[in-house]
Protein backbone atom coordinates (compact mmCIF):
# COMPACT_ATOMS: atom_id res chain seq x y z
CA UNK A 1 0.00 0.00 0.00
CA UNK A 2 1.43 3.43 -0.90
CA UNK A 3 2.56 5.27 2.21
CA UNK A 4 -0.12 7.55 3.62
CA UNK A 5 -2.74 6.43 1.10
CA UNK A 6 -6.36 5.82 1.98
CA UNK A 7 -7.86 2.41 1.27
CA UNK A 8 -9.68 3.83 -1.74
CA UNK A 9 -6.50 5.39 -3.13
CA UNK A 10 -4.58 2.18 -2.49
CA UNK A 11 -7.15 0.12 -4.38
CA UNK A 12 -7.17 2.62 -7.25
CA UNK A 13 -3.39 2.35 -7.44
CA UNK A 14 -3.59 -1.45 -7.45
CA UNK A 15 -6.26 -1.45 -10.15
CA UNK A 16 -4.29 0.97 -12.31
CA UNK A 17 -0.97 -0.91 -12.02
CA UNK A 18 -2.05 -4.55 -11.77
CA UNK A 19 -5.51 -4.88 -13.27
CA UNK A 20 -6.18 -2.24 -15.94
CA UNK A 21 -3.92 -3.67 -18.63
CA UNK A 22 -4.97 -7.27 -18.07
CA UNK A 23 -8.71 -7.12 -17.43
CA UNK A 24 -10.81 -5.22 -19.96
CA UNK A 25 -13.87 -5.58 -22.17
CA UNK A 26 -11.88 -7.60 -24.71
CA UNK A 27 -11.20 -10.27 -22.09
CA UNK A 28 -14.54 -11.86 -22.89
CA UNK A 29 -13.95 -12.04 -26.63
CA UNK A 30 -12.12 -15.38 -26.50
CA UNK A 31 -12.61 -18.50 -28.61
CA UNK A 32 -15.59 -20.48 -27.25
CA UNK A 33 -13.70 -23.77 -26.94
CA UNK A 34 -10.64 -22.24 -25.27
CA UNK A 35 -10.10 -23.38 -21.69
CA UNK A 36 -7.46 -21.06 -20.25
CA UNK A 37 -9.90 -18.14 -20.18
CA UNK A 38 -11.88 -16.13 -17.64
CA UNK A 39 -15.21 -16.79 -19.37
CA UNK A 40 -16.89 -19.65 -21.20
CA UNK A 41 -20.06 -19.77 -23.36
CA UNK A 42 -23.36 -21.06 -22.03
CA UNK A 43 -26.55 -22.42 -23.57
CA UNK A 44 -29.40 -20.21 -24.76
CA UNK A 45 -31.76 -20.93 -21.87
CA UNK A 46 -33.30 -18.81 -19.13
CA UNK A 47 -31.47 -20.93 -16.56
CA UNK A 48 -28.06 -20.32 -18.15
CA UNK A 49 -28.45 -16.62 -19.01
CA UNK A 50 -28.89 -15.35 -15.48
CA UNK A 51 -27.89 -12.06 -13.84
CA UNK A 52 -24.12 -11.86 -13.61
CA UNK A 53 -23.53 -13.62 -16.93
CA UNK A 54 -21.65 -11.46 -19.42
CA UNK A 55 -22.31 -10.76 -23.09
CA UNK A 56 -19.28 -10.04 -25.28
CA UNK A 57 -19.88 -8.56 -28.72
CA UNK A 58 -17.50 -9.26 -31.64
CA UNK A 59 -15.82 -5.88 -31.25
CA UNK A 60 -14.98 -6.06 -27.56
CA UNK A 61 -17.89 -4.28 -25.88
CA UNK A 62 -19.12 -6.05 -22.78
CA UNK A 63 -22.50 -6.21 -21.03
CA UNK A 64 -23.40 -7.80 -17.71
CA UNK A 65 -26.86 -9.34 -17.58
CA UNK A 66 -28.81 -7.51 -14.89
CA UNK A 67 -32.42 -8.69 -15.02
CA UNK A 68 -35.17 -10.55 -16.83
CA UNK A 69 -38.49 -8.69 -16.96
CA UNK A 70 -41.17 -11.31 -17.76
CA UNK A 71 -43.54 -10.88 -20.66
CA UNK A 72 -46.93 -9.69 -19.43
CA UNK A 73 -50.28 -10.84 -20.74
CA UNK A 74 -50.63 -7.79 -22.97
CA UNK A 75 -47.02 -6.59 -23.29
CA UNK A 76 -43.49 -7.69 -23.97
CA UNK A 77 -40.62 -9.03 -21.91
CA UNK A 78 -37.17 -7.48 -21.57
CA UNK A 79 -33.70 -8.91 -21.03
CA UNK A 80 -31.68 -6.14 -19.39
CA UNK A 81 -27.92 -5.71 -19.55
CA UNK A 82 -25.68 -3.12 -17.92
CA UNK A 83 -22.68 -1.59 -19.65
CA UNK A 84 -20.15 1.19 -19.22
CA UNK A 85 -18.57 3.58 -21.71
CA UNK A 86 -15.03 5.00 -21.70
CA UNK A 87 -16.43 8.46 -20.94
CA UNK A 88 -17.65 7.18 -17.57
CA UNK A 89 -21.34 6.72 -18.34
CA UNK A 90 -23.05 3.57 -17.09
CA UNK A 91 -26.38 2.45 -18.46
CA UNK A 92 -28.96 -0.31 -18.73
CA UNK A 93 -29.84 -1.66 -22.16
CA UNK A 94 -32.51 -4.01 -23.35
CA UNK A 95 -31.41 -6.94 -25.47
CA UNK A 96 -31.99 -6.44 -29.16
CA UNK A 97 -30.11 -6.63 -32.41
CA UNK A 98 -29.16 -2.96 -32.35
CA UNK A 99 -27.22 -3.14 -29.06
CA UNK A 100 -26.14 -6.73 -28.47
CA UNK A 101 -24.08 -7.42 -31.58
CA UNK A 102 -23.37 -11.07 -32.38
CA UNK A 103 -21.83 -13.33 -34.98
CA UNK A 104 -21.53 -17.12 -34.83
CA UNK A 105 -18.22 -16.87 -36.69
CA UNK A 106 -15.49 -17.93 -34.25
CA UNK A 107 -12.45 -17.74 -36.53
CA UNK A 108 -11.22 -14.53 -34.91
CA UNK A 109 -13.41 -13.98 -31.85
CA UNK A 110 -16.00 -15.64 -29.67
CA UNK A 111 -19.00 -13.41 -29.05
CA UNK A 112 -22.10 -14.18 -27.00
CA UNK A 113 -23.28 -15.00 -23.50
CA UNK A 114 -20.56 -16.21 -21.17
CA UNK A 115 -20.25 -17.18 -17.52
CA UNK A 116 -17.23 -16.70 -15.27
CA UNK A 117 -15.05 -19.80 -15.27
CA UNK A 118 -14.69 -21.50 -11.87
CA UNK A 119 -11.22 -21.87 -10.40
CA UNK A 120 -9.63 -24.58 -8.27
CA UNK A 121 -6.81 -24.22 -5.80
CA UNK A 122 -4.53 -27.23 -6.15
CA UNK A 123 -0.87 -27.77 -5.52
CA UNK A 124 -0.37 -24.20 -4.33
CA UNK A 125 -1.71 -22.95 -7.67
CA UNK A 126 -5.02 -21.58 -8.87
CA UNK A 127 -6.14 -23.42 -11.98
CA UNK A 128 -9.14 -22.83 -14.27
CA UNK A 129 -11.63 -25.69 -14.50
CA UNK A 130 -11.73 -27.33 -17.94
CA UNK A 131 -14.88 -26.97 -20.04
CA UNK A 132 -15.96 -30.60 -19.78
CA UNK A 133 -15.55 -30.62 -16.00
CA UNK A 134 -17.66 -27.52 -15.28
CA UNK A 135 -20.95 -29.43 -15.49
CA UNK A 136 -19.87 -31.72 -12.63
CA UNK A 137 -19.54 -28.81 -10.20
CA UNK A 138 -22.62 -28.11 -8.05
CA UNK A 139 -24.46 -24.95 -9.04
CA UNK A 140 -22.33 -24.26 -12.12
CA UNK A 141 -23.77 -23.67 -15.58
CA UNK A 142 -22.32 -26.14 -18.12
CA UNK A 143 -20.19 -25.09 -21.07
CA UNK A 144 -22.18 -25.04 -24.33
CA UNK A 145 -21.51 -24.35 -28.02
CA UNK A 146 -25.20 -23.82 -28.84
CA UNK A 147 -24.80 -20.13 -29.69
CA UNK A 148 -22.44 -20.89 -32.58
CA UNK A 149 -24.38 -23.73 -34.21
CA UNK A 150 -26.70 -21.65 -36.37
CA UNK A 151 -26.87 -18.36 -38.22
CA UNK A 152 -26.95 -14.87 -36.77
CA UNK A 153 -30.72 -14.82 -37.33
CA UNK A 154 -31.05 -18.15 -35.50
CA UNK A 155 -29.27 -16.67 -32.49
CA UNK A 156 -31.52 -13.63 -32.25
CA UNK A 157 -34.65 -15.71 -32.87
CA UNK A 158 -33.75 -18.09 -30.03
CA UNK A 159 -33.05 -15.32 -27.54
CA UNK A 160 -36.20 -13.45 -28.55
CA UNK A 161 -38.19 -16.63 -27.92
CA UNK A 162 -36.79 -16.70 -24.37
CA UNK A 163 -37.68 -13.05 -23.78
CA UNK A 164 -41.17 -13.31 -25.28
CA UNK A 165 -42.36 -16.93 -25.14
CA UNK A 166 -45.76 -15.89 -26.49
CA UNK A 167 -45.66 -14.42 -30.01
CA UNK A 168 -45.94 -10.64 -30.21
CA UNK A 169 -48.06 -8.99 -32.83
CA UNK A 170 -46.07 -7.07 -35.41
CA UNK A 171 -46.90 -3.59 -34.09
CA UNK A 172 -45.94 -4.54 -30.53
CA UNK A 173 -42.58 -5.79 -31.73
CA UNK A 174 -42.05 -2.68 -33.84
CA UNK A 175 -42.72 -0.55 -30.75
CA UNK A 176 -40.06 -2.54 -28.86
CA UNK A 177 -37.52 -1.84 -31.60
CA UNK A 178 -38.40 1.85 -31.84
CA UNK A 179 -38.11 2.35 -28.09
CA UNK A 180 -34.75 0.57 -28.00
CA UNK A 181 -33.47 2.77 -30.83
CA UNK A 182 -34.74 5.90 -29.07
CA UNK A 183 -32.91 4.89 -25.90
CA UNK A 184 -29.67 4.63 -27.90
CA UNK A 185 -30.20 8.11 -29.31
CA UNK A 186 -30.75 9.59 -25.84
CA UNK A 187 -27.62 7.90 -24.49
CA UNK A 188 -25.67 9.42 -27.36
CA UNK A 189 -26.78 12.89 -26.22
CA UNK A 190 -24.94 12.32 -22.94
CA UNK A 191 -21.81 10.95 -24.61
CA UNK A 192 -21.53 13.82 -27.09
CA UNK A 193 -22.07 16.38 -24.33
CA UNK A 194 -19.35 14.72 -22.25
CA UNK A 195 -16.99 15.40 -25.14
CA UNK A 196 -18.10 19.02 -25.32
CA UNK A 197 -17.52 19.44 -21.58
CA UNK A 198 -14.04 17.96 -21.93
CA UNK A 199 -13.14 20.37 -24.74
CA UNK A 200 -14.47 23.34 -22.77
CA UNK A 201 -11.91 22.65 -20.04
CA UNK A 202 -8.92 22.06 -22.34
CA UNK A 203 -7.38 23.60 -25.41
CA UNK A 204 -5.92 21.73 -28.32
CA UNK A 205 -7.00 18.94 -30.63
CA UNK A 206 -7.67 15.35 -29.65
CA UNK A 207 -5.38 13.06 -31.64
CA UNK A 208 -7.20 10.73 -34.03
CA UNK A 209 -5.86 7.17 -34.41
CA UNK A 210 -5.41 5.58 -37.80
CA UNK A 211 -7.33 2.70 -39.32
CA UNK A 212 -9.03 0.16 -37.08
CA UNK A 213 -7.64 1.90 -34.00
CA UNK A 214 -10.40 4.52 -34.17
CA UNK A 215 -12.59 1.82 -32.60
CA UNK A 216 -10.11 0.49 -30.05
CA UNK A 217 -7.54 2.74 -28.44
CA UNK A 218 -6.89 4.60 -25.19
CA UNK A 219 -6.92 8.21 -24.07
CA UNK A 220 -9.26 11.09 -24.96
CA UNK A 221 -10.19 9.65 -28.36
CA UNK A 222 -11.42 6.45 -26.73
CA UNK A 223 -13.25 8.46 -24.09
CA UNK A 224 -15.02 11.05 -26.23
CA UNK A 225 -15.27 9.85 -29.84
CA UNK A 226 -18.25 7.71 -30.85
CA UNK A 227 -17.34 5.48 -33.83
CA UNK A 228 -18.43 2.27 -32.09
CA UNK A 229 -21.58 3.85 -30.70
CA UNK A 230 -22.45 5.35 -34.08
CA UNK A 231 -21.86 2.05 -35.87
CA UNK A 232 -24.32 0.43 -33.46
CA UNK A 233 -26.74 3.31 -33.96
CA UNK A 234 -26.70 2.81 -37.73
CA UNK A 235 -27.22 -0.95 -37.36
CA UNK A 236 -30.08 -0.25 -34.96
CA UNK A 237 -31.63 2.19 -37.42
CA UNK A 238 -31.43 -0.39 -40.21
CA UNK A 239 -33.20 -2.89 -37.97
CA UNK A 240 -36.02 -0.47 -37.18
CA UNK A 241 -36.52 0.87 -40.69
CA UNK A 242 -36.30 -2.62 -42.18
CA UNK A 243 -38.92 -4.15 -39.90
CA UNK A 244 -41.93 -3.70 -42.24
CA UNK A 245 -39.93 -5.45 -44.98
CA UNK A 246 -39.12 -8.25 -42.53
CA UNK A 247 -42.84 -8.72 -41.91
CA UNK A 248 -43.41 -8.70 -45.67
CA UNK A 249 -40.84 -11.47 -46.15
CA UNK A 250 -41.79 -13.62 -43.16
CA UNK A 251 -45.48 -13.01 -42.36
CA UNK A 252 -45.86 -16.42 -40.72
CA UNK A 253 -43.59 -15.31 -37.87
CA UNK A 254 -46.18 -12.71 -36.92
CA UNK A 255 -49.32 -14.73 -37.53
CA UNK A 256 -50.20 -12.76 -40.65
CA UNK A 257 -51.67 -14.27 -43.82
CA UNK A 258 -50.23 -13.63 -47.27
CA UNK A 259 -52.16 -11.62 -49.84
CA UNK A 260 -54.05 -8.34 -49.62
CA UNK A 261 -54.30 -8.53 -45.85
CA UNK A 262 -50.53 -8.66 -45.56
CA UNK A 263 -50.07 -5.63 -47.82
CA UNK A 264 -52.47 -3.63 -45.66
CA UNK A 265 -50.71 -4.74 -42.47
CA UNK A 266 -47.30 -3.72 -43.83
CA UNK A 267 -48.64 -0.33 -44.95
CA UNK A 268 -50.07 0.21 -41.46
CA UNK A 269 -46.69 -0.64 -39.93
CA UNK A 270 -44.95 1.88 -42.16
CA UNK A 271 -47.39 4.61 -41.11
CA UNK A 272 -46.97 3.71 -37.46
CA UNK A 273 -43.18 3.71 -37.80
CA UNK A 274 -43.18 7.19 -39.29
CA UNK A 275 -45.43 8.66 -36.60
CA UNK A 276 -43.67 6.89 -33.72
CA UNK A 277 -40.24 8.15 -34.80
CA UNK A 278 -41.60 11.68 -35.21
CA UNK A 279 -43.18 11.65 -31.74
CA UNK A 280 -39.98 10.65 -29.95
CA UNK A 281 -38.01 13.84 -29.41
CA UNK A 282 -34.82 14.91 -27.65
CA UNK A 283 -32.66 18.01 -27.29
CA UNK A 284 -28.94 18.71 -27.42
CA UNK A 285 -26.98 21.83 -26.50
CA UNK A 286 -25.55 23.71 -29.49
CA UNK A 287 -22.20 25.50 -29.60
CA UNK A 288 -23.78 28.80 -28.52
CA UNK A 289 -25.50 27.18 -25.54
CA UNK A 290 -28.99 27.13 -27.07
CA UNK A 291 -31.02 23.93 -27.12
CA UNK A 292 -31.83 22.20 -30.40
CA UNK A 293 -34.78 19.83 -30.52
CA UNK A 294 -34.75 16.89 -32.90
CA UNK A 295 -36.84 13.78 -33.37
CA UNK A 296 -35.84 10.18 -33.87
CA UNK A 297 -37.17 10.67 -37.40
CA UNK A 298 -34.60 13.45 -37.91
CA UNK A 299 -31.86 11.01 -36.91
CA UNK A 300 -33.20 8.50 -39.43
CA UNK A 301 -33.17 11.13 -42.16
CA UNK A 302 -29.56 12.02 -41.38
CA UNK A 303 -28.25 8.44 -41.44
CA UNK A 304 -25.70 9.10 -44.18
CA UNK A 305 -24.18 12.07 -42.33
CA UNK A 306 -23.94 10.01 -39.13
CA UNK A 307 -21.31 7.97 -40.97
CA UNK A 308 -18.91 10.86 -40.25
CA UNK A 309 -20.25 12.31 -37.01
CA UNK A 310 -18.04 10.59 -34.45
CA UNK A 311 -15.07 12.96 -34.19
CA UNK A 312 -15.01 14.93 -30.90
CA UNK A 313 -12.96 17.67 -32.57
CA UNK A 314 -15.99 18.61 -34.66
CA UNK A 315 -18.59 21.01 -33.33
CA UNK A 316 -21.63 19.49 -31.68
CA UNK A 317 -23.83 20.45 -34.63
CA UNK A 318 -21.73 18.27 -36.94
CA UNK A 319 -21.80 15.53 -34.31
CA UNK A 320 -25.60 15.56 -34.74
CA UNK A 321 -25.31 15.60 -38.54
CA UNK A 322 -26.80 19.05 -39.07
CA UNK A 323 -26.74 19.82 -42.78
CA UNK A 324 -24.34 22.42 -44.11
CA UNK A 325 -26.05 25.78 -44.63
CA UNK A 326 -28.90 25.02 -42.23
CA UNK A 327 -29.93 27.29 -39.37
CA UNK A 328 -29.00 24.51 -36.97
CA UNK A 329 -25.46 24.35 -38.36
CA UNK A 330 -25.02 28.15 -38.23
CA UNK A 331 -23.75 28.06 -34.63
CA UNK A 332 -20.92 25.62 -35.44
CA UNK A 333 -17.61 27.13 -34.33
CA UNK A 334 -15.03 24.45 -34.98
CA UNK A 335 -14.34 21.59 -37.36
CA UNK A 336 -11.94 18.69 -37.05
CA UNK A 337 -8.56 19.35 -38.72
CA UNK A 338 -8.41 18.75 -42.46
CA UNK A 339 -6.19 15.64 -42.26
CA UNK A 340 -8.64 14.05 -39.81
CA UNK A 341 -11.60 14.85 -42.07
CA UNK A 342 -9.81 13.25 -45.02
CA UNK A 343 -9.14 10.08 -43.03
CA UNK A 344 -12.78 10.00 -41.96
CA UNK A 345 -13.77 10.17 -45.63
CA UNK A 346 -11.51 7.19 -46.31
CA UNK A 347 -13.06 5.26 -43.42
CA UNK A 348 -16.64 6.19 -44.31
CA UNK A 349 -17.18 2.98 -46.25
CA UNK A 350 -16.95 0.98 -43.02
CA UNK A 351 -19.96 2.83 -41.64
CA UNK A 352 -21.84 2.78 -44.94
CA UNK A 353 -21.41 -0.99 -45.09
CA UNK A 354 -22.06 -1.38 -41.33
CA UNK A 355 -18.89 -3.38 -40.77
CA UNK A 356 -15.65 -2.81 -38.97
CA UNK A 357 -12.39 -3.38 -40.82
CA UNK A 358 -10.27 -6.43 -40.11
CA UNK A 359 -7.69 -5.95 -37.39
Amino acid sequence: EPKGATEVAAFADFARRNVANGVHSGSGRTAPEAEDTDYYPVALTREAIKPGVTFADPYGHLFVIADWIPQSLDGYGVLVGADAQPDGTIGRRRFWRGSFLFTPDTREVGAGFKAFRPLRYRGARIRPVKNAAIASLPGMTPHSMQQYQGTTDDFYDQVEALINPRPLDSQQLLDVLIEAFYEQVKRRVISVQNGEDYKAERRGTIAMPRGHAIFETTGPWEDYSTPSRDMCLLIALDTVLGFPATVQRRPERFGLPAGDGLAAAVAALERHLDSALTERRFRYRRSDGSLQELSAQDVAGRARDFEMAYNPNDCVEVRWAASEGSDERATCRKRAPGPQQRRMSDYRKWFAERRRPAR
